[in-house]
Formats: structure tokens, sequence, C-alpha cells
């Protein structure tokens, strides 16, 4: 049996060993794993094709996806105008060339790709309608037709900046002449019809470029501070693609629709806009200083009718006028300067509020010692004996401390009053705050006559006001109304009072002592400068020094900050002018009477045609829904609320905003008031003349106070006075009906 089985084993051994059973063996093998993989796979796919996923990937949404492409549709940027609807910024369109060679681009047997015998056809249109040169488009389309592989397409790069008048124009040309294959990528852009005009402030929108799509964003002015209210929300398309991923023509299947921004009318008038900008543009080349800047406001309203700089800017190309010295800062909002003696008006008016004033009242022009520094006169006393009136027009340093020595810190009180030391709020980002004087006696005093204090143009113009209003100050504001034409919604900007400083005979006796200035022929420093025929006009110059950057001031001939602010008429006045040039290289005393002469002659020769006009002015009755301001930066929580039509007040100089008085998502009428506060170790009262009962509650409800009411109707008077630090534990207010 064991004989057997060796045999047996022996013999089985040997045909292993054999090479044809070796390959017999393996093709077994391979043989069997083939049909097994067969079948693996045709139930695999079997699967597959019956249940169509792969994993949790569906075969059918792949498919779609791959021959199914999409794009952006881009919302249309809102237009800017003017207060009479004149465009100031709008949307446009350019459009760029390029030529497809690819013979895949076709639809159903008609073909939509150029051939060689186009080119010279391409060209010579291209030419006859932007003026580009036959021959480079002729070399452009040569050189990328015999590259090997050749481009699917190629861009023609000084076709660009095509408008659509040029593209249809082209379009229509090589239809009639039955040439195919040039196609036009097209590219969003912002048109400035006017060219310079009030430029830093309504600023400017550039291209950006993100996930291959490109955007108009604001980069400065009105443009940027507002680009969430332009800029809509974009929409999107889809449409279907060929083997070769390229859109079918007439696939297009429109999905979501884009929401277009909203339009902002101003408070510009282009009529004044253009002409300050001419007139600035003027004295600056002229006098060659470092800047200019130029402001015209309704006297009422607070409403800016004209605002310029100088250097400006064209923002339809960026070109600039100022070269080296050139600044994208807004010298209006962004940049701070001690005022010089253009501040003597407020001081003047608080002297007259307090009592102290007597314009009658004698002392001897000169010098004045406080502390261990000497005060000085411009004319060094060469004048002798001045009245308190004549301090005024005639500019006196002396004059103005000894009243401010006076009032003491009542006088820093009246700066805050006023609107020194805290921003406008008035929507520009960056907007600075300035800076009041420092603590100590010679700043203090300094700051009577505008030096030692550091204020922006804006807070001077709103300043101003409680003297052009008798006794009521208004914000400056630039924004008339914001239109949303996909809702027909309407926010429009009320005038917004923010103080009453000073009293209405204050107000009104330092108009009358301004008109000394041009009209005193001993006693007014600007005699016969400045004048309009046919109106009286409130006027006070000033020359400021200029701090140097290695410290102190400057001391050059001309190296000053001149100013004027004019109000026309004295009596009731309609139109506040201030002007400033820093720094003239030439100056004869004419550069500003050069532009405020001419510029409020056009402004009182339009006026009952503006008044005529608003009185059919409708106001919006469109209740706005509060935002969630908590946790915000107070600055940008100020704006945004600006921004939605609410009238804002910040307690407190804390960073953030912990608690406000409407909550978020109460819809209220437009220029309602919202208080906001911030974390701060001490709370200064706000100015609340004006305010209704309801207010005044929130006030001293988000105070943690207790509060006592007497009357009915509007806060007259109030037991801690305006920007005095809060104490104890009531507030007593006194109200009175209109």
């Amino acid at each position: 049996m064991s004989s057997r089985y060796k045999k047996i084993k022996d013999f089985i051994r040997k045909k292993n060993q054999s090479t044809m059973n070796n390959r017999k063996k393996v093709g077994i093998i391979f043989f069997s794993t083939a049909i097994a993989l067969f079948f693996l796979f045709a139930i695999r796919f079997s699967y597959i094709v019956l249940v169509g996923k792969v994993g949790d990937v569906s075969l059918k949404e792949k498919t779609a996806e791959l021959y199914k492409g999409s794009e952006v549709i881009p919302a249309k940027r809102g237009t800017i105008y003017d207060r009479n609807g004149v465009a100031i910024a709008e949307d446009a369109t350019s459009y760029s060339a390029y030529v497809v060679f690819s013979k895949t681009y076709v639809q159903g047997k008609k073909k939509l790709y150029a051939e060689k015998s186009d080119f010279a056809i391409i060209a010579q249109v291209l030419n006859q309608q932007t003026g580009i040169d036959q021959a480079s488009v002729l070399k452009v389309l040569n050189n990328a037709y015999q590259t090997d592989p050749r481009p699917y397409q190629v861009e023609i790069s000084a076709a660009k900046n095509i408008t659509l008048q040029q593209k249809e124009a082209i379009e229509a040309e090589l239809k009639r002449q039955g040439s195919k294959g040039l196609y036009f990528n097209d590219h969003p852009s912002r048109i400035y019809p006017n060219g310079q005009f009030s430029s830093h402030l309504i600023g400017y929108a550039d291209i950006e470029t993100k996930d291959n799509e490109e955007r108009l964003v604001g980069k400065l002015g009105i443009e940027e501070a507002y680009n969430d209210v332009l800029k809509g929300k974009d929409g999107k398309i889809t449409y279907q693609k060929d083997n070769y991923q390229n859109p079918l023509p007439g696939t297009v299947a429109q999905k979501q629709a884009a929401i277009d921004g909203k339009d902002i009318y101003t408070t510009i008038d282009s009529r004044l806009q253009s002409y300050l900008d001419t007139l600035l543009t003027e004295a600056y080349q002229k006098n060659k200083p470092e800047n200019m800047t130029g402001v015209l406001m309704n006297a009422k309203t607070g409403e800016i009718l004209a605002a310029a700089q100088q250097p400006s800017f064209n923002p339809e190309d960026k070109s600039t006028l100022g070269g080296d010295d050139f600044t994208w800062l807004n010298l209006l909002l962004q940049d701070t300067y001690e005022p010089g003696s253009t501040m003597k008006i407020l001081t003047t008016s608080a002297a007259i509020d307090q009592g102290i004033f007597n314009e009658n009242e004698t002392f001897n022009s000169g010098t004045i010692k406080i502390a261990d520094t000497t005060i000085d006169d411009w004319d060094h006393g060469a004048l002798g004996t001045l009245t308190m009136r004549q301090a005024l027009s005639w500019s006196s340093n002396k004059g103005m401390v000894i009243l401010e020595q006076r009032m003491q810190d009542r006088w820093q009180r009246y700066l805050k009053q006023f609107g020194f030391g805290q921003s406008t709020n008035a929507g520009i980002l960056g907007e600075s705050s300035g800076i009041l004087p420092e603590d100590n006696v010679v700043s203090k005093a300094m700051s009577s006559f505008g030096q030692g204090i550091a204020v922006t143009n804006f807070q001077m113009l709103q300043a101003f006001t409680a003297v052009s209003n008798n006794g009521t100050m208004v914000k400056p504001h630039f924004i008339k109304e914001i239109v949303d034409n996909t809702t027909n919604k309407r926010v429009v900007t009320d005038t917004e009072v923010v103080g009453k400083p000073i009293s209405e005979q204050a107000a009104r006796k330092v108009r009358e002592y301004m008109r000394d200035v041009v009209e005193s022929k001993d006693y007014g420093s600007a005699y016969g400068k400045y004048s309009v025929p046919g109106y009286t006009i409130a006027a006070k110059t000033g020359t400021a020094q200029v701090a140097s950057q290695s410290g102190g001031y400057l001391k050059g001939s001309n190296d000053y900050l001149y100013s004027i602010v004019e109000m026309i008429p004295a009596e009731e006045p309609e139109y506040v002018l201030y002007l400033t040039i820093k720094l003239p290289k030439e100056y004869d005393g004419t550069a500003l009477p050069s532009v405020g002469n001419p510029l409020l002659k056009r402004a009182m020769d339009l006026l009952d045609t503006d008044q005529l006009a608003d009185t059919t002015e409708e106001k919006s009755n469109e209740k706005i829904k509060v935002a969630n301001y908590e946790g915000m930066s107070a600055i940008e929580a100020a704006n945004q609320a600006e921004k939605q039509g609410l009238e804002v007040i910040v307690l407190g100089s804390g960073e953030k905003v912990t608690t406000q008085s409407i909550k978020a998502g109460i819809k209220v009428l437009p220029n309602e008031k919202i208080i906001l506060k911030t974390k701060s170790e001490q709370y200064y009262m706000p100015d609340v003349s004006g305010w209704s009962k309801a207010d005044l509650i929130k006030l001293t409800s988000m105070l943690d106070l207790k509060i006592k009411l007497e009357g009915s109707g509007y806060c007259v008077s109030q037991s801690i006075q305006p920007y005095e630090t809060i104490t104890g534990d009531t507030l007593s207010f006194t109200l009175k009906e209109n």
C-alpha cells in the first residue's frame, strides 16, 4: 500500500516539474481570475446602472453638473445723485474683445469660430469703431493662429474699455459682412460724468476680483462708507456646456435675479458744486498752497450744498492735481488743524450768553500774560485802545483771553457743547474726533482764539450753525435720501438738532458784530474784501499758526492757515460758507475772496428757485427696523444707525456699545432718537433741549437714575448742564409745550 502511494506521489511530482504543466497551471489561474473579475465587474456595473449611485454620489447629478455651468449676475450698483437728480456716479459696463479659434465652437451645423479669412475683417471693423491699429490686431491673431498647439481663443489686448455703443456697432458690422468668431467679455465700471466734483466726499469705486468674479467696491468717500447700501445683491444664472466645457449658445436659464443697489441722493447742488470746484482750482493754482478747502452749507438745515478740497482728482481715471503733495485724506472730516481766529465768534457768543460781555468795555491791545506765557495781538498793540466789540472785528487775541479768563472752566464746557472733541458722525469712515485743549491754563486760554485745540472742518461748520441758526445747532449732513427702487422705500434725512449751546440773543448779537469785520473801515480786519451786492454779510477771518513736525510753530511769512466764515444775509442767514487755505507759497489776501464772493452771489441768485422746489418735498413715513448695535465699536454703530435714518446719541467714552435704547428688531419712524451706551468710568450729560418725555425716560433708565419731570411737552431746561459730569441719583427736567 505504501509502495503504491509512493509511486503515485512521484508521478505527480514529475508532472508538476514539467514546463508545459506549469504553463497550463498559470493559464488556468489567470483564466479563473479573469472570469471571476468579469462577473464581479458585471455585477457591480449592473448595480450602478440600476441604482444610479457610486457610494453616496449620484451619477445623474454628477453628469448634470458636468454639462451645467453657472455664473454670477452682478447687481447694478446704486447711482449717486445730487439733490436735483443729476447723476454724480453711476454704473456702466465696459467690454474687452476676444477671438475664438476652436472648430468645436459650433451650434448645430453653424460655425461660431473665426477662420483665417475672418482676421482682416475683424481688424478692419475694430479699427473703424474704436481706432485700434489694424496691423496690431492682425499680428496678435496670426501669431496665436500659428501657435502649436493652437489656443482655443485669444484676447486682443488693445481692444479693452469698449463702450456698449461701440460693441453693438462692431457686432452689427461683422454680422453684415458675415464674419464670425469675435466675442466680448463684459466688465463692471463706474462713470463719473462731472469729472472732478467733490471728489474726496463722493469718492470712487474700483474693480476687485474675488472667486474669478469682478466686483465694484467703494474705495473712498460716500462710495466706500455706503458700499453696503450701494452694492446690492448678486444673482446667478445656469447654462449647459458642450463636451469641451464651453457654454452652449441659447441655453441660459436664469435661476436667481440680482437685487440692484439702492440709489443715494446727496444734498449737493451740482450748479454750486461745479462752480466751487472751478473757483477753488483757480485759486489753488495761483497761490500754490499745501491745500485748500471750501464748504457751502444751508444755515438752517445743515445740508452741505457744495464741498471741495484741493489738490483733488478725477475719479474717472484717478488722475490727480498736486503731484507728490497729493493726499487721499478727506480734509473736511479726517484731518485736524488749529482753526485760528474764526473760533473768536464762538468765544464772543459764549461770553454774551454768560452775561459777561460789554461791547463798550475798553482795553489796551497788545500782550497779556498767562502763567509763564505771553500772548500777543497780531498788531502788537499798535492800534491802542479797543472796545470789546472791536476785539472781535479787529481780531484781538488779548480781548478773547480776557473773556476766557472770566468764563474759566465754563468756556471748556462751551467747547464741548459746540461739538468739539467728538465726532460729528457725518458718515464718512475714519472721521476724526479732534482734540480738546490740554488741561493747563495756557492751552485753555489759547483755545479762545483758536490755537491749542485741534478741530475738523465739519466740527467748525456744526458750531457755526449755532450762530447762523439763532442758537440752535444742527448737524452738517450730505445725504438727502436713500431710495430702494426694488421696494420703492425711501429713507429721508431730516434736519438733526444736536444742541442749543447759546441763546438766540447771543447768536443775533454776534452776527451783528461780525458785520463790522467787512463793514468797519477802521476796525474791520477784512474791510472791503468780502461783499455780495444787495446783501449784508456776517463774517470772521482767521489766521492760525501751523504746528511744526519738530515742535513749536512754523515761522515763515506765509506759514499760516488762512480762513474765512461768511453768513449771508447777516440778519437771517440762508448760507454759511467756510474756506481755508494752508501754507500758500504766494498770498496777497485775494485767494479766499476770489472764491467766496462769486460763489455766494450765485447761491443767492439761485435761492428763490431752490426754496420753491423744496416746498414740494415729501417726507418718508416708512418705518426703520433697528439693527443690533451691541458689541459693535461706538463709531461704527453710530455710522450704521445714521445710515439707517436714526438720530444717534452716544453715552460714555468706551470703545464698544454695551446697551441701546431701542431693542434690535423694533420698527420706528425715521429720525427717531437712539441712545448708544458704552462702558465708561464717568458719563457726561448730553444736551437734551427739545427732547420728548419718552426720550428723557430712556436716558435716565440707561443710566440707572431716577427722573423728575415738571410740565409737559418738550425739554426746555435740565438739572445738569450739557457736558457736565453726571452726578447724584436723580435727573430733573422742565418740559414745555411748543
